[in-house]
């Protein structure tokens, strides 16, 4: 391990010089033997394939033999409305996920182009994919780091790490550490590692590892190998294209009992069997699932929330745990001064410490952006928006000497001319601070520094440590000239701020709402427990330290120790990406469903692992977002939330779709089959031309208004669902099966009516009640328990115009010569017209009725 070795160790190791690194004829030999220090990019997938991937699905795959089995009846037209619909609904799913899918290699994107390498004894510029083990490279604010590299020398160097462990600060690293035990990725303070940045100070450091073996190479690694899980409604759609199936063969052999029984022709039977078997498909759910999934995410999308793959939008309603990562998520990823101390009192400031804090400074200000060291720009930011604006303060106190940061120091002088005056400025820790200070300033001048006063300071620090704020203290002293050698010594103190990358503003209600709904919120961060802690109990996520969870302890856990005690922590620290993989399987395991939201490199193989992964679209890093099923375009965890809310929303309409759909085909089979064995000698109660026209016109439509039903209102105060919650759970078969077997039997009704003038007569009635009857159930939808005057019989303005529509469309179907020809149908009479009309009504009066006793009782 680099980091538990000396520097001349490092050097035997990796079999470089220190003055002259390697040489070009050894880094090509490396090289070759190594390859070269790149990501290995995943093989993009093609349109064809995308296409090809949504035949795939069970329920596709039965429609597919469904057509087949058209051509062999030579029912063409039939088969050719199956195959335009399979056809449609794939080009809706690949047209959603290419427009999701970016065009880009995230990982290569990481990886700085350029790198400062020691070469033959000579510093030469090259492309960073062409680096190699033990190859020595210059390294200075602002620059990339292009590989993991073990410190040979460094200067105040400090590096933003946030993307790969979670720290929200710049960490200070330094080259002539050794450990002599094993370390954290996130406190090994002498190495520093490929995607990550310098924001302070400059550096030397030795490769000692490349490409896919670096810590972002291990990640690239692992997402590889995550297997993606079917969403819980892939798997419940999956369940029930298999009881489909077997359905089918069930009316296909009860068909052969039934011909055997009445001693009819075996191949007649035989192809009207297939034709049942074909109409208890509802070819239209694979499109209305589709294209409701479909509306879902334009709706999302409008609200900052960008789905990758439709199906994560079902997933995001049935989320019973949200992980997310601190830093950036649910903090700003940008440090804040939020307190204060001046003149004795904590939240106060003076002119002083406003002044000294934006001097001692190095951070600057170019077109309205700040630059410099995270910890710097804060500063400079609290005295800007105090009015102490640093190019003012420059040009009247001329910096004339400085003696800069280092971290053994932990503070920074500058001295500055203000016209006769020299003063200087020294801020650092308040230890450190503290300890070189003989007064302090009150009141615009300095007075003796008693100890009552130093123990108040000490106070006052100790209450603003405890919120996990990093306190930095700022004293000054007036000089006889700039350059005097004994400057940092009886000085005097004038106060501290307190920073800390503070929650954001909205996240504690998204946070409160989600515990409202039933939802768990876990933060999951590389920062320190007490860090982690404070922002947890500023946003409601935990309360005390017994929620709490490093690292290091889940390591001395099993797999099965973490699985019965994961439900008992809100707050994961210190944790490396392979943990919080292990944190999201653990809850999986608890039968919970995952969403893990994330911004930095290690939390993709986290993203990538849970049921939905949610990456930060303006903070985020790409391979972040190439590993999730939805993004935040404005980074922001209430968006989430709302997500959620949308996700239940989608559910429950695409439950009340499929609900309907099965429904009314199982009246379709009811009307089919009774007539056969009741009526042995008389034609079929539909034509196979009907049986299609219903199942894509009739039954698709209203199913896809339902589709956009607005949701309940209190729908964000129910408890998750189960994630092996049936479609048909809470009396949804006992619904399915009475509505299927009541509009069978209206139908039936209808025929044998028609009968006493003609067949024609008999299947036209039969075929305009199985319709007209099924769009009077979809009414019934809105609500299952519930009465559809009390949830509001207009609301849904889509499922009226349906209904007017398809009503309309039914009449003309029946009365119109062209529409006969196709159809087969018959015109009807006023009186069949009522009687059709009231049977079909029926259907609501039944359920009306059905929802009073239920609620009476």
């Amino acid at each position: 391990m680099p980091y538990r070795k000396t520097i001349q160790e490092i050097e035997t190791a990796c079999q470089s010089d220190l003055h002259k690194g390697l040489s070009e004829e050894e880094a090509r030999r490396r090289q070759k033997e190594q390859g070269k220090n790149i990501l290995n990019k995943k093989k993009k997938v093609t349109l064809l394939q995308m296409f090809l991937e949504q035949f795939q699905d069970p329920m596709v795959i039965i429609l597919i033999i469904g057509a087949i089995v058209s051509i062999f009846l030579k029912e063409y037209m039939d088969a050719c409305i199956i195959l335009v619909v399979i056809v449609l609904n794939a080009i809706i799913g690949v047209i959603q996920e290419f427009k999701a899918e970016k065009a880009i290699d995230a990982l290569e994107k990481l990886s700085e182009p350029k790198a400062y390498v020691l070469r033959d004894g000579y510093l030469k510029e090259i492309n960073s994919e062409d680096l190699v083990v033990g190859d020595i490279v210059e390294l200075e604010a602002g620059r990339y780091i292009p590989a993991d590299m073990r410190l040979l020398t460094s200067t105040n160097l400090k590096v933003e790490e946030s993307t790969l462990t979670g720290e929200s600060e710049a960490i200070e690293k330094q080259a002539d550490i050794v450990y002599p035990d094993e370390m954290h990725i996130a406190d090994q303070r002498n190495m520093v590692f490929m995607s990550t940045y310098v924001t302070y100070g400059k550096a030397q450091g030795m490769v000692v590892r490349c490409g896919m073996d670096s810590e972002v190479g291990k990640i690239a690694r692992m997402l590889d190998e995550t297997k993606e899980d079917m969403t819980p409604l892939q798997q419940r759609l999956a369940h029930l294209s298999k009881i489909l199936g077997m359905l089918s063969l069930g009316v296909c052999a009860a068909m052969f009992v039934v011909a055997i029984l009445q001693g009819r022709n075996l191949f007649d039977m035989l192809l009207l069997s297939i034709s049942l078997a074909v109409a208890a498909i509802p070819e239209g759910l694979p499109a209305v699932v589709t294209i409701v999934l479909a509306l879902g995410v334009q709706v999302m999308s409008k609200q900052n929330a960008i789905v990758r793959k439709l199906h994560a939008v079902e997933t995001l309603g049935s989320v019973s745990v949200i992980c997310s990562d601190k830093t950036g998520t649910l903090t700003q990823n940008k440090m804040h001064v939020v307190s204060s101390y001046a003149n004795g009192m904590l939240q106060e400031v003076n002119e002083e410490l406003l002044k000294g804090m934006v001097l001692c400074n190095d951070a600057s200000i170019s077109q309205n952006e700040v630059l410099g060291e995270p910890t710097e720009t804060a500063l400079l930011c609290f005295g800007e928006k105090q009015g102490f604006h640093k190019k003012d303060l420059d040009m009247k106190y001329v910096r004339v000497n400085e003696i800069p940061f280092d971290s053994n120091r932990k503070r920074m002088t500058t001295i500055h001319q203000h016209e006769r005056e020299v003063v200087a400025y020294t801020k650092g820790a308040l230890e450190k601070i503290l300890a070189m200070c003989t007064s302090v300033w009150q009141d615009g001048k300095a007075v003796r520094m008693s100890n009552y006063e130093k123990q108040r300071i000490l106070e006052a620090s100790r209450q603003v440590s405890e919120d996990a704020q990093r306190v930095l203290a700022l004293a000054r002293k007036t000089l006889k000239s700039p350059y005097e050698d004994d400057v940092e010594n009886k000085m005097c103190f004038i106060g501290f701020v307190g920073l800390m990358d503070p929650p954001r503003e909205e996240v504690k209600d998204a946070i409160a709402r989600c515990y409202k709904a039933g939802i768990r919120v876990a933060m999951i961060t590389g920062d320190h427990p007490l860090t982690a802690l404070a922002i947890a109990r500023r946003l409601g996520i935990a309360k005390q330290e017994t929620e709490v969870i490093t690292g290091n302890q889940l390591d001395a856990m099993s797999d099965e120790e973490l699985c019965a005690s994961v439900k008992g922590y809100r707050v994961f620290a210190r944790v490396t990406p392979q943990h919080k993989v292990r944190i999201v399987q653990a809850f999986k395991q608890n039968d919970l469903v995952v969403a893990m939201g994330g911004d930095g490199v290690n939390d993709a193989p986290s993203l990538k692992q849970a049921d939905i992964g949610i990456a930060m679209g303006q903070g985020g890093t790409d391979v972040c977002k190439q590993a999730s099923d939805m993004i935040l375009a404005d980074d922001n965890f209430a968006t989430i939330v709302k997500a959620v809310e949308e996700g239940r929303g989608i559910y429950e309409n695409i439950q009340k779709a499929i609900l309907y759909l099965l429904s009314c085909n199982l009246g379709e089979i009811m009307s089919l089959f009774l007539a056969i064995i009741c009526m042995p000698h008389v034609v079929s109660t539909l034509s196979a031309i009907q049986i299609l026209w219903v199942n894509l016109i009739t039954d698709a439509f209203p199913a896809l208004a339902l589709g956009v039903d607005p949701m309940e209102w209190d729908i964000m105060e129910q408890q998750p669902r189960n994630a092996k919650e049936s479609l048909f759970a809470h009396g949804g078969w006992m619904f399915t099966i009475l509505n299927g077997m009541f509009i069978g039997t209206i139908t039936l009704v209808a025929f044998r009516y028609g009968l006493n003038s003609s067949p024609a007569k008999a299947q036209t009635m039969a075929f305009m009640v199985l319709s007209l009857s099924q769009l009077f159930h979809a009414l019934n939808l809105r609500s299952r328990t519930h009465s559809i005057f009390a949830v509001g019989l207009f609301k849904n303005k889509w499922l009226i115009l349906t209904f007017l529509f398809s009503t309309a469309l039914q009449i003309a179907v029946c009365q119109l010569p062209i529409f006969n020809f196709i159809l087969k149908t018959v015109p009807l009479d006023m009186m069949s017209w009522g009687l059709v009309f009231g049977l079909s009504a029926s259907v609501i009066l039944i359920n009306e009725a059905s929802k009073w006793f239920a609620k009476d009782k």
